[in-house]
């Protein structure tokens, strides 16, 4: 490469840079935690519920991040995003505020176990450095101490409104991505919705409110459900049953991929809600109805009945397997229950398809697409 053509390469680099600095506006404020607090208090700065849900810190971290306030050591900023309307929108800082609110008596996570309540303040423990601190409640700190923490200030990074939302939605993915306890499905619940909501909103709803959904894959763990596995499973059955084409390497990042397409406000991938709605539905009542909790459940060691589990192997085989032949089946009549209940444990009985669905290395294109393919063959040829 010429010294001429290296210049131009830098110069269109800067202008790249200078390009995508347009469209962010930011902004640096120095807050403290009682000001943060009261924020969340009154609406101001939301942590949505989804959102919360990735609250992890075990009792012991959170006091130890208490004690670390009390004693001024450095904190790590927190990255808020401003919305249309002024209020900001929490995207990394998660772990500290929820600490603070718990010692506060400020924090509601039903999810933790054990589960805590508005009103129920953080008891200390494991803290090392200033052990007195140990079985103390904020209560118990003495005016003093109380009103040294309600001043500690943290140092917060503001993203402008008017800002490119993609920009605050790679932010938001690059801060978080490295931690460690947040499922691929929390962080595409909070993420993608910073390019629009709609998606990600519709996914959570279907998970939620749909019962035949729910009986069906009633069996995943409780672990799993507060780490969004039930989200994750309807993102997986659109994307397969639109993407599957697409599908090439690595499962998790194919459905990544897929719900930014359908997020994305400057390409969405077409996605017709209220049609793909009825399509999720019948899926799921044909399950629901022929097999109730059984529906992604694998033959038993004496392969002439099912283990009352769930199998992901199972899910995608079925769900999309059934696509191109949902009109087929009736389950208005008791003739046709009975019909598409036997019809689909022969399927999950047959020798041939336990092959295709037990054992590891199975989650590839070809693996996938042979296990779809039986269950689609088996119901044309009986249906």
């Amino acid at each position: 490469m010429t010294e001429q053509a290296k210049v131009s390469d830098v110069v269109e680099l800067i202008r790249d840079v200078d390009l995508q600095l347009k469209s962010v506006h930011t902004q640096s404020l120095d807050i403290s935690f009682n000001e943060l607090a009261d924020m969340v208090k009154e609406g101001e700065l939301d942590i949505s519920p989804d959102y919360q849900r990735l609250f992890m810190w075990s009792e012991g971290a959170r006091s130890r991040f208490i004690e670390s306030l009390l004693l001024e050591m450095p904190v790590p900023p927190i990255y808020v995003v401003e919305e249309d309307d002024g209020k900001k929108l929490l995207i990394d800082g998660l772990q500290r505020l929820s600490s603070f609110l718990h010692f506060r008596g400020m924090l509601e996570a039903l999810h933790l176990r054990p589960p805590v309540q508005k009103g129920d303040k953080l008891v200390l423990q494991d803290c090392d450095i200033i052990k007195t601190l140990n079985g103390k409640t904020y209560d118990d700190l003495g005016t003093a101490l109380q009103i040294k923490l309600k001043r500690s200030f943290v140092r917060v990074e503001v993203v402008r409104k008017g800002s490119n939302p993609k920009f605050k939605y790679y932010m938001f993915k690059r801060l978080n991505t490295g931690g460690s306890r947040l499922t691929d499905q929390q962080l595409r619940n909070c993420t993608i919705r910073l390019l629009d909501p709609a998606f990600n909103d519709f996914i959570i709803k279907l998970a939620d409110e749909n019962q035949s959904f729910k009986t069906c894959t009633s069996t995943i763990s409780e672990e799993q459900t507060y780490g969004a596995y039930d989200k994750e499973l309807v993102l997986r059955f659109f994307a397969l049953k639109n993407w599957l084409p697409k599908f090439k390497h690595d499962v998790d990042d194919f459905m990544t991929e897929y719900m930014e397409a359908v997020s994305d406000p400057d390409n969405s991938e077409i996605f017709d809600y209220e049609k793909e709605e009825k399509v999720f539905s019948r899926t799921f009542a044909i399950l629901a109805t022929a097999l109730d909790d059984k529906a992604f459940s694998r033959a038993n060691k004496t392969k002439n009945d099912l283990i009352r589990a769930f199998g992901v192997y199972h899910y995608e085989a079925f769900t999309i397997g059934l696509q191109p032949l949902l009109s087929k089946f009736d389950i208005t009549t008791t003739g046709g229950i009975d019909k598409a209940r036997n019809l689909l444990m022969s399927i999950k009985l047959d020798p041939a398809f336990i092959d295709l669905t037990t054992g590891g290395g199975k989650n590839s294109p070809g693996p996938l697409k042979a296990r779809i393919k039986f269950v689609e063959d088996k119901l044309a040829a009986a249906l």
